[in-house]
């Protein structure tokens, strides 16, 4: 009978083509989704060391002492003009992986994974009211940092404080 014949080598080789076609686009999938996940990790967890780091500026005392007189903490003195893309003494740490930072040296120390960086400047020449507080928080090996380019690794958070009012 017709019926008992199964199938042909042809209809097997077409099948098994399909089949190995599919699992490769499937592995490239796989593959892909791994990739954009470790990517989609490295840059929350640099948003959330950036977010730290500006609640530590924004928490420093900055504003009038009783007599009327204004009074800053010493660590929210401007920052050079070159803080954001080189590693200068006071305006950079480096944290590892686990989000601990290992201090505040300009050169890397082991285990670092990431370069944390500050700037604090005043908002205008002619104020002293103003600063202007940015971070940027990029994992130690991305070198697009210098000449002001971006990475899609990074987080950059910037904002403005005032001085308080009497």
């Amino acid at each position: 009978m017709a019926s008992d014949r199964g199938f042909s080598l042809l209809e097997v080789l077409v099948a098994m083509t399909i089949l190995a076609v599919a699992l490769v686009a499937l592995a490239q999938l796989v593959a892909l989704s791994i990739n954009a996940t470790t990517a989609a990790n490295t840059t929350t967890l640099a948003t959330v060391l950036a977010s730290d780091k500006m609640e530590q500026l924004r928490s420093l005392t900055w504003g009038f002492d009783a007599s009327g007189m204004p009074v800053a903490d010493p660590r929210l003195a401007s920052s050079p003009a070159d803080a954001l893309t080189h590693n200068v003494s006071g305006f950079c740490d480096f944290v590892g992986a686990d989000g601990q930072p290992l201090g505040e040296v300009t050169t890397p120390p082991p285990g670092a994974i990431y370069v944390r960086r500050w700037s604090i400047e005043p908002l205008s020449h002619d104020s002293a009211d103003a600063l202007v507080l940015q971070v940027l928080v990029t994992d130690r090996f991305t070198r697009s940092m210098v000449g002001g380019s971006h990475s899609p690794d990074e987080s950059r958070l910037v904002t403005v404080r005032t001085r308080r009012a009497q």
